[in-house]
């Protein structure tokens, strides 16, 4: 029997508050989820939670709450050694404690006591009982390795250097949006402008220098301050995957806030190397579509030998860690790479019991991009619902007592699937919920909720805009889900869906990112694109240009003709700039795919062309 999910994931993403100069930023995170599967149940424990997801079957996720462990440290770590599943978390400055249960969802750790502090911890068990351990989080260190004593967790030796920067060598290791460095966009540059711009009288645009402002930051203080401010990339989230006797370690690059957050992956004979980077990198990489990000994640295989891998999903308006949660298909080729899925990865995916095809095309066309959008109000355009893209919104008037949102696809259509992404904007809160307390530094504090909320709404399709019919009704709901997905296998006919909000978290203001259709038109699919052109601008970037009509084109490249592991969607373009080569990579081939409502049309494969 087939279920399905569709990235971002689905399930209880908690509201933290994030201490601001003016009050606190309320919005939704989980990211750098750890996935495993353990006496039978996939566990899913990701940043920001105060708990984890459990799952029978990867697609319906119950959150469980976290209790008896630091669920205000980034980046829990688990794992199974024997009968236990092991917990760890990131702290720096202190020593990391490490916790072990036979029954996680009791409730029930064990602490080891924790005897060094670490960063985006990964513990790996070999096959022969030895234990290893691998941490690093910043762009002014490495990640590195060690072997642990497994009873007591100490470490055995030195630690080794694994990772480390290469930015001028790998693409996609650059940081910035597209891999483009913007030194204006960091936070800590807002934040030194503004403290500027109160001293002086003058708007923070005005500030040009912010040299100032870091000479009179304490001493201490400066060499962070500058590696916030630098360009290079975070080297993090390190992740083992052991296969047929070899050791893939994956690392994240490089800024979770970026579309291109992305996982590489190194290969050793030896889970302390010495590692050799991988031609298909980066492996996780999705920077186009509705939600981009890939990194930051780790690598399972199912209960049917199927490889799966899961990420972070960037939204990061409200605030740079506002993130989400991604899951797609992955394995190992016969030449041993190991690679992702990512194209359409935020469509609708299947998941059986059997074997799956990692590379199987989706079932369903996305039917809603650009189509015509109305609403009951809109203090914000309705047309952003369906411009696939999850950082813009249509948000209801605030005088609206009955609101509602309604795409026409244009033509009656076959609908298989809806998506309904919900978002947060509610500016600046004031203060804490009663009772709450801040955990954090001074001034840069934060609360994850507690109490429990609901997200009600119905849904309705119609064929003439006059006859209605319920297609999901959540009027009385009891859960806070931001992403639902509605299936309907066997397909309804219709050309309207309308979307009535009853009520949201803190009874905010309705914001829909993202009323997304899938199914089947009835028309043909596009024709192939033509006058395809891809040649490399330098070693790190090419450039590539065609012709074609069609809704979106799925942009693939590779090392090798046939191995286009690696994808960008977009829409309303025929041009592409990919900055995410690797320099010692000489030759790249590049496909193009056409999709519209009713299918999707291959190119051609060709070689990328040596620089003029």
């Amino acid at each position: 029997m087939k279920q399905y999910f569709c990235n971002p994931l689905n399930f209880t993403y908690q509201y933290q508050f994030n201490q601001k100069e003016n009050g606190f930023s309320l919005n939704r995170e989980a990211a750098d989820p750890s996935m495993i599967l353990f006496n039978g149940k996939y566990y899913l424990f990701p940043s920001m939670t105060r708990g984890f997801l459990v799952s029978d079957d990867m697609t319906e996720w119950k959150l469980c709450p976290l209790k008896n462990v630091p669920v205000y440290d980034y980046a829990p770590d688990v794992r199974v050694i024997g009968e236990y599943l092991y917990f760890c978390a990131s702290r720096r400055g202190l020593a990391c404690d490490f916790y072990r249960t036979k029954d996680p969802e009791n409730g029930v750790f064990e602490r080891i006591p924790g005897t060094f502090d670490f960063w985006d911890p990964n513990l790996f068990s070999d096959d022969d009982g030895r234990v290893y351990f691998y941490w690093g989080c910043s762009n002014m260190t490495p990640i590195w390795g060690v072997e642990l004593r497994p009873d007591t967790m100490e470490r055995l030796g030195e630690p080794v250097v694994l990772i480390e920067n290469h930015k001028k060598e790998y693409g996609y290791e650059q940081t910035g949006e597209d891999h483009r460095y913007d030194p204006n966009s960091s936070h800590i540059v807002t934040l030194l402008k503004a403290q500027m711009a109160k001293t002086c009288g003058c708007s923070p645009d005005e500030i040009t220098d912010i040299t100032p402002a870091i000479e009179a930051t304490p001493e201490q203080y400066r060499p962070m301050l500058k590696a916030a401010l630098s360009d290079n990339p975070y080297i993090e989230g390190a992740w083992m995957t052991k296969h047929e006797g070899k050791y893939y370690l994956q690392y994240a690059s490089p800024g979770t806030q970026f579309n291109i957050y992305n996982d590489g992956v190194y290969i050793s004979e030896s889970p302390l190397g010495p590692f050799t980077i991988c031609p298909n990198n980066p492996f996780s990489y999705s920077p186009g579509g509705f939600c981009p990000g890939a990194g930051h994640g780790s690598t399972m295989k199912d209960k049917n030998g199927n490889w799966w891998h899961t990420s972070t999903m960037r939204i990061s308006v409200n605030h740079d860690f506002e993130r989400r949660v991604g899951i797609w298909p992955a394995g190992f080729d016969k030449d041993g790479e190991l690679f992702c899925n990512q194209r359409y990865g935020d469509w609708p995916q299947a998941v059986t019991d059997k074997a799956k095809d990692p590379w199987a095309a989706p079932e369903w066309m996305l039917l809603s991009y650009h189509k015509t959008v109305t609403a009951s109000s809109q203090e914000l355009p309705a047309a952003n619902a369906a411009d696939e893209n999850i950082r813009s919104w249509w948000k209801a008037a605030e005088e609206d007592k009955q609101p509602w949102l309604q795409i026409d696809l244009g033509e009656c259509c076959t609908v298989n699937a809806v998506q309904v992404n919900f978002a947060d904007d509610m500016g600046l809160v004031g203060k804490l919920p009663e009772g709450a307390q801040l955990v954090g530094e001074p001034g840069r504090g934060r609360y994850i909720e507690e109490r429990s909320f609901v997200t009600r709404w119905l849904l309705e399709t119609s064929a003439d805009g006059t006859s209605w019919n319920i297609l999901e009704d959540k009027s009385n709901c009891d859960t806070d889900l931001p992403h639902e997905l509605i299936i309907r296998p066997e397909g309804i006919i219709a050309r309207y869906i309308r979307l009535t909000v009853i009520d949201t978290p803190y009874h905010a203001i309705p914001c829909i990112s993202g009323l997304r259709v899938f199914g089947k038109g009835c028309g043909s699919a596009p024709a192939p694109v033509t006058e395809v052109h891809a040649r490399r601008t330098d070693t790190l970037s090419m450039q590539i240009d065609w012709q074609g009509d069609a809704v979106g084109f799925e942009v693939l490249w590779g090392h090798t003709p046939d191995k286009l592991y690696h994808n960008y969607r977009v829409f309303d373009r025929k041009q592409l700039e990919i900055r995410a080569l690797m320099a010692d990579i000489a030759q790249y081939y590049v496909r193009i795919d056409a999709f519209n409502e009713n299918g999707i049309t291959p190119g051609k494969t060709i070689a990328v062309q040596e620089k003029a």
